[in-house]
């Protein structure tokens, strides 16, 4: 990577943490579009809790990790929302920018491409490839040949 990359990361870094860690407590905490809409034909109380009537959100069970240290937004053993909510966000932008980096740096180019190099102005061979023509078989018109054929000269 080089130098003039690295203050860009940490920048974008830095941005996903403030973000993450401090802005995230100011979310709406009023349900979104699919929330409301599991809730319609059913009657709420004033604590969010079905009442009556009849609607999906009725056979809403807990997901499977809801007892994990990170669920519901939150860190569990933490007190304070405010810092349990914002601790959350870190830890999960820091385990997504680990993932993320560790895959790139799995992904990267580890040095040059397997098989010989070759120079576009030299023949494989050895010799050198003259302006026009193939150079290993000396037709000068077999690379007008495709470009005849598909109508392009």
């Amino acid at each position: 990577m080089s130098r003039r990359s690295w203050p860009f990361l940490l920048g974008g870094l830095l941005v996903a943490l403030l973000l993450a860690g401090v802005v995230s407590n100011y979310a709406s905490a009023h349900p979104d579009g699919l929330d409301s809409s599991l809730l319609k034909g059913c009657t709420v109380n004033a604590d969010g809790e079905i009442t009556g009537g009849s609607c999906p959100a009725q056979q809403a069970k807990d997901h499977e990790l809801a007892d994990s240290p990170l669920a519901d937004y939150g860190v569990r053993g933490v007190g304070n929302d405010f810092l349990s909510t914002g601790l959350s966000g870190v830890l999960g932008v820091l385990l997504t920018f680990a993932l993320g980096g560790g895959l790139f740096w799995l992904a990267r180019r580890r040095g040059p491409a397997t098989g010989p190099a070759t120079d576009p102005g030299t023949d494989p061979a050895g010799g050198a490839a003259g302006p026009t023509g193939d150079a290993t078989t000396g037709d000068p018109a077999a690379d007008e040949r495709p470009a005849r054929a598909a109508g392009t000269r």
